[in-house]
C-alpha cells in the first residue's frame, strides 16, 4: 500500500483490470476481478475506476507517481489494487511484505471537495486516516464478523492485535491546486502465526471470521469508505458535523478508540517523549495526552514514532516490574 522506489514500480494502467495472476499463491484464491469491475457497483460508489495488478512494488508509490505524470486520469476516488507487493512501506518508512493473495492491498487517489466542487482546507485531511480506519472496522464487523477496534493513529485491532495498517500520503501540488491525498490500506486476512510480521498482529483467519474472501472484504471496505468519505466532503471536512445519517467522524473514531483512556508513552523526533494520560481527540484527530502535572499535550501523527501503552513508575513498583 505505501510507497517504494518509483523507478521500482511498474506502468499503472488506469483503466486496466487485466488477465488472472501468472504467479498465484498454490492455496489462496485471486481476487475476483469481474466482481471487483462491476458497473453497477462503481457507480453506485462513485468509484470511477479500480485497476488490479499481479505483483507492485507498492500501490501507494504506484499512484503517487501515476497522479504526478498523469493527474487527469487519475480522478477522485480511483482505486488501485494488487494481488501481491514487493516493496510496501508503513509509517515512518518501515517495510513490510505478506505472502501473495493473502492480503487486501488497496490505495484510493483522494481529491476532496464538497457538494458545490469547493476543495476541503487542507487541514481536514488529517482525519482521512481515521475515516478509513473507521470504514474498514465496520466492513469487518458486518462483512466477517470480527469485533474490531481502532489504535491511535492508523492502526485496526482485533482482541488486541494488528489486523491491518493505514497510510495516507500527500501528493504533488501540481500546477497550483490542491494536491491529492494517495491512501493505502493493508488488511491481513489468510496470514497463518507463522507468516504474520510481528508476534502482536493477527489476521481474518487466525480470528476465525466467518470469511476470508478478499474480494467481499475489498468491496465491503471500499462501500463503508465511500459512504463516510462523501458525508465528509459535504460537511466540508468538519470532524464535528454529523456523518452519513449519524453521529459525527469525531464522536464514531472516539467511540471505537482503544488508545483512549489508557497510560501512554509518546516517542517523538529527537529522543523526546511524553507519557501520560490518552483523554480524547482534537478537532485536527491530534491525540491530547495529559502528563504528571495536569499538562495537556496534543501528539500529532505526523510527529509520533511510537505510541505504546506505559505504566507510571510507583505503579510499576507495586506489581513488582519497576
Amino acid at each position: 500500500m505505501d510507497a517504494a522506489r518509483p523507478d521500482e514500480s511498474p506502468e499503472v494502467r488506469p483503466n486496466g483490470l487485466d488477465g488472472r495472476p501468472e504467479h498465484a499463491g498454490l492455496d489462496r484464491e485471486a481476487l475476483d476481478r469481474e466482481a471487483l469491475s462491476d458497473a453497477d457497483f462503481l457507480s453506485a460508489h462513485g468509484i470511477p475506476q479500480l485497476s488490479v495488478m499481479d505483483v507492485t512494488g507498492s500501490t501507494n508509490a504506484d499512484l503517487l507517481r501515476a497522479v504526478t505524470v498523469e493527474p487527469k486520469a487519475w480522478p477522485d476516488l480511483a482505486v488501485l489494487t494488487a494481488e501481491h507487493q514487493t516493496a510496501a512501506r508503513g509509517r515512518l518508512d518501515r517495510v513490510w511484505e505478506a505472502p501473495e493473495r493473502s492480503s487486501v492491498l488497496v490505495s484510493i487517489v483522494l481529491r476532496p471537495v464538497n457538494a458545490d466542487g469547493r476543495p476541503l482546507p487542507t487541514q481536514t485531511y488529517s482525519w482521512l486516516s481515521l475515516l478509513a480506519a473507521l470504514a474498514l472496522r465496520e466492513a469487518l464487523l458486518e462483512t466477517a464478523g470480527l469485533p474490531a477496534e481502532l489504535k491511535w493513529p492508523n492502526d485496526v485491532l482485533v482482541h488486541g492485535r494488528k489486523i491491518a495498517g493505514i497510510l495516507a500520503q500527500l501528493g504533488p501540488m501540481g500546477d497550483g491546486t490542491v494536491p491529492p491525498v494517495i491512501l493505502g490500506t493493508g488488511l491481513n486476512v489468510t496470514l497463518t502465526e507463522s507468516e504474520l510480521p510481528v508476534p502482536t498482529a493477527t489476521s481474518v483467519q487466525l480470528e476465525g471470521a466467518r470469511t476470508v474472501d478478499r474480494t467481499a472484504l475489498l468491496k465491503s471496505y471500499l462501500s463503508k469508505f465511500c459512504t463516510l468519505y462523501r458525508s465528509f466532503c459535504n460537511a466540508d471536512g468538519d470532524p464535528t458535523a454529523g456523518l452519513a445519517g449519524g453521529p459525527s467522524l469525531h464522536k464514531r473514531v472516539e467511540a471505537v478508540m482503544v488508545t483512549l483512556g489508557q497510560q501512554v508513552r509518546a516517542h517523538l523526533p529527537g529522543d523526546h517523549e511524553i507519557t501520560g494520560h490518552a483523554t480524547r481527540l482534537d478537532d485536527s484527530g491530534s491525540l491530547l495526552v495529559v502528563d504528571a502535572s495536569a499538562h495537556e499535550h496534543a501528539v500529532t501523527a505526523g510527529d509520533v514514532i511510537h505510541l505504546r501503552p506505559w505504566s507510571p513508575p510507583e505503579e510499576r513498583a507495586e506489581s513488582g516490574n519497576a
